[in-house]
């Protein structure tokens, strides 16, 4: 059991690598077996966590459908407050991509709740990194996604404010990625002052790092920008495509 226990852990780490390189099919493979050495070690929570992983991808790669239908798996198997509310913050953030406000609303209002009662203080450190900052992100991006569906109440970048302010030191890569998204939202509630500050900030942080996930959502705050034809702007687009074009989002599996 010991054996398929770091064999699931080892799995679960090739298979964000593999995913963050753009080697999306060898991260699914890694993925899959690390959800089967999970199950041959006892571990449930151990494969539905994996599964989240899965379905993040899923998300990315522009296909929610499949993510919900992974998700309502691991739904059906996480016995533990972390991977319970982890499923759930996901699982609203896929409805969110699929514009369905209510149900968003209602996954990500669960994932509140199991936050403010307690993750519990025995969480194995393979769902740590799970916290309210963590969800935060996950909000901002349904914010984001129900926002250009012309759906949903709260400016994505209040949430996107809130999940930097709540990271732990030690989550750079996803700091970048909160400040690039922050500054897309500011783009996209027309606030092109505080939105071109905010992308210089996010692209001298993502120049440092060296992931396809970054340099998909350089992508995402090039579409932001568009609309406007101020200097600061044009230069936060010259940046950004220069970055982006550095950064090839697909390698062959």
């Amino acid at each position: 059991m010991v054996v398929f226990s770091a064999t699931a852990d080892l799995a679960a780490l090739a298979g964000w690598v593999s995913h963050d390189s753009g080697r999306y099919g060898t991260a699914q493979r890694y993925w899959s077996y690390g959800v089967y050495a999970a199950g041959e070690a006892g571990q449930r929570d151990r494969g539905v966590e994996i599964v989240t992983r899965m379905s993040h991808q899923m998300i990315y790669l522009g296909r929610p459908d499949d993510a919900l239908g992974l998700l309502g798996v691991a739904a059906t198997k996480a016995t533990m407050p972390a991977t319970k509310a982890l499923v759930a913050s996901q699982t609203g953030r896929v409805h969110a991509a699929l514009g369905d406000e209510r149900a968003a609303d209602r996954h990500l209002g669960v994932a509140d709740e199991l936050l403010a009662d307690g993750l519990g203080t025995d969480a194995p450190e393979w769902v740590a990194y799970f916290d309210a900052a963590e969800h935060a992100g996950a909000r901002a991006v349904s914010a984001r996604d129900l926002a250009g569906l012309d759906r949903g109440r709260r400016a994505a970048s209040v949430h996107f404010e809130d999940a930097l302010r709540l990271r732990k030191p030690g989550f750079e890569r996803v700091k970048v990625m909160d400040r690039v998204g922050l500054a897309a939202a500011l783009f996209d509630e027309g606030e092109a002052e505080r939105g071109a500050a905010a992308a210089h900030q996010a692209l001298d942080a993502a120049a440092r790092v060296d992931s396809t996930l970054v340099a998909s959502r350089l992508n995402t705050l090039l579409d932001a920008a568009r609309p406007y034809t101020t200097a600061a702007v044009d230069e936060v687009r010259t940046r950004a495509a220069e970055l982006a074009a550095a950064r090839p989002t697909t390698i062959a599996a």
